[in-house]
C-alpha cells in the first residue's frame, strides 16, 4: 500500500511561485511514475505533469516552461515547482502514482492519490 500526503498549496499572486511537496510512505516509490494532475471547480482533473523513473519529464501544454516536476528517491519525495502562476491555475492540486511503465496523462491509469492541496491564484 501507498500513501501520498501533499503540502505546499496555498493563496499566491499572479506572477508567484509555489512549491508542492508529495510525500510517499509505504512501499518504495523510485521505480514508479509519479503524476501531478488538478482539479477546478466544476473542471474534469486534468494532468499537470509526470515524471518517470529515470527522471524523464511530461507537462500539460499549459504549464510547459512554467512548472517543473522532480523526485527525490531517498526522500520518497516528488515536487512541483510552479512560477508565474496564472489565476487559471486555480485548482486544488493532487499527487498521483502509477505502477505502469508508461506514462499517461489519464487520471485511471494511477492507482494511488493523495488528498490534494489547494492552490489559488488572486488576479
Amino acid at each position: 500500500q501507498v500513501q501520498l500526503v501533499e503540502s505546499g498549496g496555498g493563496l499566491v499572486q499572479a506572477g508567484g511561485s509555489l512549491r508542492l511537496s508529495c510525500a510517499a510512505s509505504g512501499r518504495t516509490l523510485s521505480s514508479n511514475i509519479m503524476g501531478w494532475f488538478r482539479q477546478a471547480p466544476g473542471k474534469e482533473r486534468e494532468f499537470v505533469a509526470a515524471i518517470n523513473w529515470i527522471g524523464s519529464t511530461y507537462y500539460a501544454d499549459s504549464v510547459k516552461g512554467r512548472f517543473t516536476i522532480s523526485r527525490d528517491n531517498a526522500k520518497k519525495t516528488v515536487y512541483l515547482q510552479m512560477n508565474s502562476l496564472k489565476p487559471e491555475d486555480t485548482a486544488v492540486y493532487y499527487c498521483a502514482a502509477s505502477l505502469g511503465v508508461v506514462v499517461t496523462t489519464t487520471p485511471h491509469s494511477y492507482q494511488y492519490w493523495g488528498q490534494g492541496t489547494q492552490v489559488t491564484v488572486s488576479s
